[in-house]
Formats: C-alpha cells, sequence, structure tokens
C-alpha cells in the first residue's frame, strides 16, 4: 500500500495496488497542468485509491468532454485524473505518492512537444540541498 498527499496536507490518500505504466509526460497539457517541464503519473484502479481525509477539498477541473485532472482546492496540488472512457482506472501524480514506490517510469512521452529549455540528457551538478551560494 502506498500513502499519499498534497502540499498542505488537507487531502490524504491511500493506495491499495500497483502503480502500473509510469512515464514522464512532456506534452503542453501536462506541463501547463504541473507548471513544470513535465509530469510523472502512473495507472492505478480506482478501487484501488481511497481518500482517506479532504474528500471535501477535492475539486476537478474537466479539461475535455469526460476527461477530468482533480486536485486539492487549498493548495491546488494535481492529484490524479479520470477518463470517461476508462473508467476503471485512474492516472495518479507520482509527485504525490509519500511512500517508496517500487515500480519504475518506463518511458518520456510527447518529447516532440518538450519545453524547448528542457534537457533530458544534461550534464547539470546535482545536489541534496539548495545549489552553492543560495
Amino acid at each position: 500500500m502506498y500513502e499519499g498527499s498534497c502540499l498542505c496536507g488537507a487531502v490524504k490518500l491511500a493506495i491499495n495496488g500497483p502503480i502500473s505504466s509510469i512515464i514522464h509526460c512532456h506534452c503542453s497539457l501536462c506541463r501547463k497542468s504541473s507548471g513544470t517541464a513535465y509530469a510523472t503519473n502512473g495507472f492505478i484502479q480506482k478501487n484501488a485509491l481511497a481518500i482517506v481525509r479532504g474528500e471535501d477539498t477535492v475539486q476537478w477541473y474537466e479539461i475535455k468532454p469526460g476527461r477530468k485532472r482533480h486536485f486539492c482546492k487549498k493548495c491546488a496540488s494535481p492529484l490524479f485524473s479520470s477518463n470517461a472512457t476508462d473508467p476503471e482506472r485512474l492516472r495518479l501524480r507520482i509527485g504525490i505518492v509519500d511512500s517508496d514506490i517500487d515500480e519504475r517510469p518506463i518511458s518520456h512521452n510527447f518529447v516532440s512537444s518538450k519545453a524547448n529549455w528542457d534537457n533530458l540528457d544534461d550534464d547539470l551538478p546535482r545536489y541534496d540541498s539548495h545549489e552553492p551560494g543560495r
């Protein structure tokens, strides 16, 4: 079982099952909804998700007919997406998972629309905290 939460802690989730098909999505919709270069998403079974706390805080935005993005209405953390054409599965935003997960990403998708400043094979320095001098 995995646990997850939003940034402010108002929403707490439990995922009782595996996360499949984890991908880094570079499409413009994921970039805009995450505010980052890409969103990391994986599928879970709808019946594997329990909203432990804050169900009344979960809001959704219908991005296209039948496709909803669910988020915390207090802190705007993206939580998961639902799709009427695949009602038994949810697309989970992996960044909200607080537990270590066993599964790993399998691909970068929609790289043809990735942000022009994002270099997937960069050699930038890596730090455990802030960059030096900050």
